[in-house]
């Protein structure tokens, strides 16, 4: 039952989010994804979405999300291995791996999911078996929650973490020489392709260096590479010229390749075996809907056959990262379509995000605990269906609302 303590308690702790400035509102959006968006009958311009390449309303996707529906149904009620695996989920799976260049892909109900179902598979005991073992993991401190939260799941006493400051290489080769003798089972390397809340890089290539002298497994999050980063846009290890030479790599259809729901892991073949066997957010949940696999095959349609979208996305992202700078407005420099105005102050932060809405910007302030305590900031995702004016207006709007 809920007594008065647990009322007091749950009331306290809202009083004390919205006391601090963090209290999180979510405003009603009347109709699709897009550049723009109507709220409460109100046009605004929307730079909250990871609807990088404005495929979120795509006619095109919603054509395949329409015809998986007619043909494979509403959903397969069950998980793959007792339901079955309808033939495009596989179709999928493997678009996926030829992309990002792993030899196998396994989906599952969101990237989130994949990143708790692999950590956990990895590190906790072999099936069957009782023998003592110690493994560690090196993970950068601005990794996303989903890794954070995946490193709960895995034993205390079969764990170390060694955590090493945003992008310092130094200190986790550091980390990585201090644990040279120390006999571990098995050593991970775990990083963000792209910080997604700071827009910038992970160096991946001097990661894979580290990984090979001390034979490390290196892992890359790339939820908001894949369709953004590289010539093609198969992600930030196309990028930096190492595609298909990444251990394991997750990622998701839920932000730049249409916007819904399924995530996914690449990596050998040995590996996505292994998880099909044993990671229980892949056994324990329902298949990915066939409208949306099948919508996910179309975005790679569209990607293999047109590079135009990956190409106008940086171009914005670009454009209006200058224009910021242009007008000494504090950013981060990168060339991800992530674009933070850096605050500080959270209360700050949230105040001029409330401001640019009234005046047409649809903007989120974002602050501790997503991102470090004094750090807050404003988070643009650029799109590449915003237009110059859009992102002209935009920056007039944050110079006349903007209090350093």
């Amino acid at each position: 039952m809920y007594t008065k303590k647990l009322i007091d308690f749950i009331e306290g702790d809202l009083k004390a989010i919205k006391d601090n400035g963090k209290y999180k509102n979510e405003r009603a959006i009347e109709g699709a994804q897009g550049a723009h968006v109507s709220v409460g009958g109100k046009d605004v311009i929307m730079f909250a979405s990871n609807n990088y390449l404005g495929l979120a309303n795509h006619p095109k996707l919603i054509a395949a999300a329409k015809e998986g529906m007619d043909k494979f149904g509403f959903g397969t009620a069950s998980v793959r291995f007792l339901s079955g695996t309808q033939t495009l989920h596989a179709e999928l799976e493997r678009r996926i791996a030829k992309w990002i260049g792993t030899e196998d892909v396994i989906l599952y109900s969101t990237n989130f999911m994949s990143n708790l179902g692999i950590f956990a598979t990895l590190v906790n005991e072999p099936f069957g078996s009782a023998e003592a073992y110690k493994d560690v993991i090196y993970s950068d401190a601005n990794n996303h929650a989903s890794i954070i939260d995946a490193f709960k799941l895995c034993k205390k006493e079969n764990l170390d973490k060694r955590i090493y400051k945003g992008g310092d290489l130094a200190m986790l080769e550091q980390f990585l020489e201090e644990d040279k003798e120390k006999n571990y089972r098995n050593k991970i390397i775990v990083t963000d392709g792209i910080f997604s809340m700071e827009g910038v890089s992970a160096n991946l290539p001097k990661m894979a260096e580290l990984a090979e002298k001390y034979e490390a497994l290196l892992f890359v999050d790339d939820a908001h590479g894949v369709g953004v980063m590289g010539e093609t846009g198969r992600g930030t290890a196309e990028s930096q010229g190492m595609l298909g030479k990444i251990d394991v790599v997750s990622g998701t259809l839920g932000k730049a390749l249409g916007g819904a729901i399924g995530g996914y892991i690449g990596g050998k073949k040995q590996l996505i075996d292994l998880l099909r066997q044993k990671s229980r957010t892949y056994l324990f949940s329902n298949a990915v809907p066939a409208s949306i696999v099948n919508a996910g095959i179309a975005a790679f349609d569209l990607l293999e056959g047109d590079t135009s979208l990956t190409k106008k996305v940086k171009e914005n992202a670009s454009y209006f990262r200058n224009l910021l700078e242009k007008n000494n407005l504090p950013t981060l420099h990168g060339n991800h379509a992530i674009v933070p105005l850096m605050i500080g102050d959270a209360t700050k932060a949230q105040e001029l995000s409330k401001k640019l809405f009234e005046n047409g910007i649809y903007a989120v302030s974002l602050s501790f605990p997503v991102v470090p305590e004094g750090e807050a900031r404003i988070r643009f995702q650029v799109s590449a269906l915003h237009t110059q004016k859009d992102l002209n207006e935009t920056v007039e709007k944050i110079k006349e609302l903007y209090q350093k």
